[in-house]
């Protein structure tokens, strides 16, 4: 009886524990590898409940929410520039975020959370027809895009 007691406390503490939500980087940067205006990475798959922190790595950058790549419209955000800000995604979807400043530059990523992707039709088709307006990096969001396919 007194093993099935430790037993039963031990599962009932690790069912008790909280699973642990990571909290992804990314770095607003001027130029990686080559490549001017970027967010690194560019394209982030998270599980629903995780969090991402942009940093401001470089001045002159921040990072904002694009309403039409969001499958939760409870969820919008418009950093400061030069700020570091943190977001805790719990629905799952396609998340399209930019620098305002340099999304003419085609500054912009992707936060893919969990496995169901409904929205990715509807980004995928506002992507686009807004990159053709980008004045460098024209194909940067269908290139995005295609890693979730």
């Amino acid at each position: 009886m007194e093993i099935m007691k430790k037993i039963l406390l031990t599962i009932m503490f690790v069912m008790a524990t909280p699973v642990m939500a990571a909290d992804h980087t990314v770095e607003m940067l001027s130029s990686s590898n080559g490549e001017m205006m970027v967010f690194k990475p560019a394209v982030l798959k998270i599980a629903p409940g995780d969090s991402v922190t942009w940093k401001a790595t470089n001045p002159g950058h921040n990072t904002a929410s694009i309403a039409e790549m969001t499958p939760d419209t409870g969820l919008e955000w418009n950093g400061k520039i030069n700020e570091e800000l943190k977001i805790t995604f719990t629905k799952e979807g396609v998340y399209g975020y930019k620098c305002t400043p340099h999304y003419i530059l085609g500054m912009i990523g992707i936060i893919a959370v969990g496995d169901n992707l409904a929205n990715l039709g509807a980004s995928s088709d506002f992507a686009a027809a807004e990159e053709k307006k980008f004045a460098t990096n024209k194909e940067r969001f269908t290139s995005y895009i295609n890693q979730l396919k």
